[in-house]
């Protein structure tokens, strides 16, 4: 076996070892808010987001593509290392936020890897490719995510305003089975595809895969498998933050804050092949829908926290990425 297919291969393993953390680290995402109003039991909640995480794995590419393109590694030894190297700092990040509790994006940490990782190797990051796909759309998610909760939970307010509260909650406990569902779905969406861009990413530095093949299916499997798997480990740690110390949640507002959640996903997989953040997206619309009930009822202590993480996510993944090229760069013939 040759060293650069030994290196693919090992590349490609970190990858779905990112994936599976990716699908623990964010499992919370998806069902923690239906969860936290006793919509579904936790297993079942579980169950549904990784089958729901498979299947969204298997509706697009474009998300992958856009990750594909982010870097310029080159080709041989050294453009895989600087993968790999990407790779090791978004699963570090991972896990260190994982320990924490607090909901940052596996999304932002792959990127700011892969990043730093080809800045210290010296190599190309596409930054017009890093600025508008993946930079702006960082920005201006949470804030849009925001707004549409806090709308869609005064407008289902004024709606059923006549209504009895207690059937009321019977229902939309009932609607956050299809609104938690639509939330896996579009995870797995949005984080499979990082994975498989990923990979692509190696299979091209290896000279396995032209630069305009489609993705193998094999990739799109194995991702798919990681991250559902992932997500039935489960993310209790995150759960608790996402669904009960950021604000109680009703089974309405658990609804709003879902269904806005899904949409802006899809929107962004499929109009904008942006790859952006499933945890900023719920966590935003969560405050928004929550804030619907007094401003105050959001824990904006817990919310400092969760925007401190988000802000340094990109740096540090970066910088973790950096230091791990260094390490691999002295170790791994090239």
């Amino acid at each position: 076996m040759s060293l650069t297919l030994t290196i693919v291969i090992a590349v490609v393993v970190i990858a779905l070892v990112f994936d599976y953390t990716n699908g623990f680290h964010d499992a919370a995402n998806a069902i923690a808010t239906s969860v936290s109003t006793r919509a579904l039991t936790p297993r079942i909640a579980l169950i549904m987001a990784a089958v729901m995480n498979f299947i969204g794995a298997f509706l697009g590419q474009k998300v992958a593509q856009t990750v594909s393109e982010t870097i310029d590694p080159g080709v041989g030894n050294d453009a895989l290392v600087v993968v790999m190297a990407g790779l090791l700092g978004a699963i570090a990040w991972n896990l260190l936020t994982w320990y924490y509790g607090l909901p940052s994006s596996s999304s932002h940490a792959l990127i700011g890897g892969l990043v730093g990782a080809a800045l210290a190797a010296g190599a190309t990051a596409k930054w017009d490719v890093v600025v508008n796909k993946v930079v702006i759309p960082m920005v201006l998610s949470p804030v849009i995510a925001f707004g549409l909760g806090f709308a869609a939970m005064i407008a289902l307010m004024w709606i059923f305003r006549r209504a009895n509260p207690s059937r009321a909650n019977r229902g939309f406990r009932l609607a956050q089975t299809l609104s938690a569902a639509a939330m896996a779905l579009g995870h797995g969406l949005q984080d499979a595809q990082k994975t498989m861009g990923v990979i692509f990413l190696a299979l091209l530095a290896g000279g396995y895969v032209g630069a305009d093949d489609d993705l193998p299916i094999w990739v799109i499997l194995a991702a798919a498998s990681a991250i559902s798997l992932g997500t039935y480990a489960g993310g209790w740690r995150i759960m608790r933050t996402l669904g009960r110390r950021i604000i109680d949640l009703d089974p309405a507002r658990g609804f709003a804050a879902e269904s806005v959640a899904a949409s802006v996903l899809y929107t962004t997989a499929y109009a904008f092949e942006a790859p952006i953040s499933t945890t900023h997206t719920i966590t935003s619309s969560v405050m928004g829908a929550g804030a619907t009930k007094r401003f105050t009822a959001v824990r904006w202590v817990v919310a400092r926290r969760i925007v401190m993480a988000w802000v340094l996510t990109f740096p540090m993944a970066g910088l973790a990425a950096a230091a791990s090229y260094v390490v691999l760069a002295a170790v791994v013939p090239t």
